[in-house]
């Protein structure tokens, strides 16, 4: 599909992978926690479309201006924004996703300055590159003078299983591995992209539980936080992987924990505090979560009661893990 219409544009996609492959076969690359853009630049002006083909080029003023010029240029990459700890998340972000309004945009371009991660060049100067293969793409892309710009463009690597341990190491989303000789399929899903996301595992203290909808005793998910100098660090809601035996067994066990105020010493978000029942803070769990060094857990999936911990064995000083 040659790429001379903007219109309607929708970036190619990664199938999701159990490993990161190995051999000389495959590229890899960061995966960033920010926002799918493919960006049209031409002479007459530049134009973002998201992920779902929709123009977003309003809510990011800062990046929609190209960098080299009046260059025709048709790029994929990820708007990206960091959170207080230093790392890409993409719920920084989400004040910005849907803007439209120019005045509000402009504000938290400088509030919530944005970064686009470039990973391909799709046209170049009049010309289609979707034919040519991954590599020759980035070879291309790597050529513009991109340096010190809000357009940045991300190294790729050859070694995998490194990239993913210090991916891991770092906190960040996890990998995409791509084939060298892969072509670009707009709007399409393929086996030739694979991305791999990272799960980390950690225990947290439970301070209340939320019913299933509609009912007000059957258990659906739990409010954890993490013991701080500061108290108990309220850290999200749970609901995936409670269900049936589990959802009975933890009614059991938190029933005789019920009390009338939030042990959280943070204040619970009202979406999550309505309906729940507040317990003593004492029952350790363990969660797997996408992700590490954010205030709230992310995509996260209930493993199971630590009956051997205690909140005291979470606590920073005895070197407790979260």
């Amino acid at each position: 599909m040659a790429v001379t219409s903007s219109s309607g544009l929708r970036p190619m996609l990664a199938t999701k992978g159990d490993h990161v492959p190995a051999g000389d076969a495959w590229l890899h690359e960061v995966k960033w926690d920010g926002v799918r853009i493919l960006l049209d630049a031409a002479a007459a002006g530049s134009r973002m479309f998201s992920r779902n083909g929709n123009v977003v080029t309003a809510a990011w003023p800062e990046l929609s201006s190209s960098p080299l010029g009046e260059r025709d240029l048709l790029l994929d990459g990820e708007v990206i924004a960091l959170n207080d700890r230093g790392l890409p998340d993409f719920r920084v972000l989400q004040h910005r996703m849907h803007l439209r309004n120019a005045t509000e945009a402009g504000r938290l371009a400088t509030t919530i300055p944005a970064t686009f991660m470039v990973f391909d060049l799709l046209r170049l100067d009049g010309r289609d590159l979707t034919r040519e293969p991954l590599e020759r793409r980035r070879e291309q892309l790597a050529g513009l003078d991109l340096a010190e710009t809000t357009w940045q463009v991300p190294a790729a690597y050859d070694d995998g299983a490194m990239l993913f341990d210090a991916t891991r190491q770092q906190g960040l989303e996890g990998v995409v591995s791509k084939r060298r000789d892969s072509r670009y399929e707009l709007g399409a899903r393929t086996p030739h992209w694979r991305k791999l996301a990272h799960r980390h595992r950690g225990s947290f203290v439970v301070g209340g539980w939320r019913p299933q909808v509609g009912t007000s005793d059957r258990l659906a998910a739990l409010l954890v936080g993490e013991p701080t100098a500061a108290g108990l660090a309220y850290r999200g809601r749970v609901g995936s992987g409670i269900a049936g035996a589990t959802a009975r067994v933890l009614t059991e066990l938190l029933a005789p924990l019920t009390r009338a105020r939030s042990p959280f010493a943070d204040e619970v978000p009202r979406v999550d505090a309505l309906g729940t029942t507040w317990v003593d803070p004492v029952v350790v769990v363990d969660i797997d979560t996408h992700g590490l060094g954010y205030d709230r857990l992310r995509q996260p999936s209930y493993q199971g009661v630590r009956h051997d911990l205690s909140p005291d064995d979470l606590a920073p000083d005895d070197g407790g893990t979260s």
